[in-house]
This record gives C-alpha cells, structure tokens and sequence, in this order.
C-alpha cells in the first residue's frame, strides 16, 4: 500500500521549475517595464503642468500691467472735494529712465534694476553669448479715496530678471544656472497742494526685488506700432530715436521661456541632435541636457497709449 501511495506522488523536473523561473522573470521585467514608462510618462506631465501653471501665474502679472500702461484716472464731479482730474506732475520727454512718466520704455537684453536707474555694474551672466533678458518699465494712475493727502495716485512697476542657481559643483562650475524674473514697485509722491513731486521707493505698496518667478531662461519684449509693425529702436527715454517712439506704442509681444526644475527627458540629446529654443529677435539655442525648455508667447494691447497730451 505505502509503495502505491508514493508512485501516485508527482512532482516537478528540474527543467520545470527552470521553465517557470524563466517565464516569471519574464512576466516581472515585462511588468517593471511597463510601470516605469507609465511612471516616467506620469512625471514628465506633472513638470510639465508644473511650468504650464506657475508661468501663466507671471503672464497673468505682465499681461494686468502692461494693459494698465498710461492710465489716467478721471474722477469726475464728487462730493469728496477731490479734484475731477489728476493734478500730478508729468514729466514727458525726461532723458533718464528715473525721471520718466512715459508709460512704456523696454530694454534690451539688460539683467538686474535699481530704484534709481544707477546700476554701476550690470550683474554677470552665466555665459557670454546669453541673451536674457530684457527689461520693462511701466507706469500708470490710480485713485485711493482713502488718502486724502495724496488721492491720486501714479506708479511705476519693473520686471527684470537675476542671475540664479543652485551653487556650485566639486569641480567649480554652477550648479543648475538659469535666471529668475523679479519685479519692483515705486510711486510717485506729490500731495494735493503741491505743484511738484518725486518718485518714491518707501510708500506702503512700494517693493524692490520680489521674487515672481524662478527658472526663466529668457524674457523679451517687442513693441508694435498701430500697423503692427517691430518698433526699432526699442521705446526708451535714454536715446532721441528711443523717445520718438514712446507713444507709438499700441500692443507689447512678450515671450518668456522656462525651464524645468527636474531633468525632464530620459537622456541628454546627442551631438548634431540638440533640442532647439527661439525667439522673436534671438538667434536659435541649442541644448543638450535633459530640462524641458518652452516658450509662452502672447501680444498685449496698451489700449491707454494714447498720446502725451492725455497727461
């Protein structure tokens, strides 16, 4: 009986069990392989959302203020004893970027900013041939009730851009560089009895160097005239050439260009196969690393340029 109960007793050969081992370790890598594609494709979406979201949050800033370029508040007739019509000095034409009121003036390919224009040394790039980025001034009217000393009100704001990084390597090179949009804030100070005024950085919605956005790779502005066409030069105060074109201004194409916290593709692009950035007036850039480089493009219209004599 025992020997009839052992040869009914089956088990596996050796080359069953390795069959087995074979197909589950084909089944696993199969298995693994799948879940780090969808992984990667998941973390490739959530960057790219990532940069989607905080960029449009400094496009949605840009796009408020350069509409609000040269506005002029009318009050009108009141019961508050307020004038109907903005009493603050306005200087038009001034040859420094300080004592302008001009309501748009771009710079090219200019880092950094001072409250008083006086940038004795412009910071450093992180390379030579970089581009970034350029600077916008613009300044507008407002109205606070609430100020009876000074109820109209007039402010300049600035978005300029700052060399930044991550520190340094072992071997002494930057770690991770880029640049970092920021954005500054000065009124002009004049009270309802005087007939002259100043600007001022230390009003209490006044700022210096806040940090709206960090991983910019680029930022550029043009000016378009009424029939669309690049105003060349570019409106600024500091040049004859630069101030006819002041109030010639009628829409601003703005590009900014950012760039990924984390490596974004798999590898690093091989040689003669960079991946490729451009701009309005840049020459293409080409990259090899693994950030997700992408422009935001988008044309605003300064709807209240409409002449110097509005002031």
């Amino acid at each position: 009986m025992i020997k009839k109960k052992l040869k009914r007793i089956e088990g596996l050969t050796l080359v069953e069990i390795l069959i087995g081992v074979v197909v589950s370790s084909l089944m696993m890598a199969a298995i693994y392989t799948t879940y780090s594609i969808v992984n990667t494709s998941y973390n490739q979406v959530l960057e790219k959302a990532k940069v989607s979201r905080s960029s449009r949050d400094l496009i949605e800033l840009l796009i408020r203020d350069t509409r609000m370029a040269g506005y002029k508040y009318y009050l009108g007739d009141n019961e508050l004893g307020f004038p109907k019509e903005s009493y603050l000095e306005f200087i038009g034409g001034a040859t420094t970027v300080k004592d302008s009121h001009d309501p748009i003036a771009i710079f090219q390919n200019t880092l950094g900013h001072n409250i008083g224009d006086t940038i004795p040394t412009p910071p450093m790039k992180h390379n030579s041939d970089d581009t970034c980025c350029d600077k916008i001034h613009i300044v507008y009217d407002d109205f606070n009730q609430n100020d009876t000393n000074q109820p109209y009100k007039r402010y300049k704001v600035t978005y300029y851009a700052l060399p930044t990084s991550d520190g340094s390597n072992s071997d002494g090179s930057t770690k991770n560089p880029r640049y970092a949009v920021y954005k500054s804030k000065i009124s002009w100070r004049q009270n309802i009895s005087s007939d002259t005024g100043s600007w001022v950085a230390d009003c209490s919605e006044c700022y210096h160097n806040e940090l709206i956005r960090d991983y910019v790779e680029d930022m550029e502005f043009v000016a378009l005239d009424k029939e669309g066409k690049v105003l060349i030069p570019y409106p600024t105060p500091t040049t004859d050439a630069g101030r006819e074109n002041l109030y010639k201004v009628k829409a601003i194409d703005i590009r900014i260009a950012f760039i990924s916290e984390k490596p974004f593709f798999r590898f690093d692009s091989r040689e003669g196969n960079e991946r490729e950035l451009s701009g309005f007036s840049r020459g293409i850039k080409l990259f090899s690393d693994r950030n997700l480089r992408d422009n935001i493009v988008v044309t605003v219209y300064t709807r209240n340029i409409v002449g110097q004599d509005i002031f």
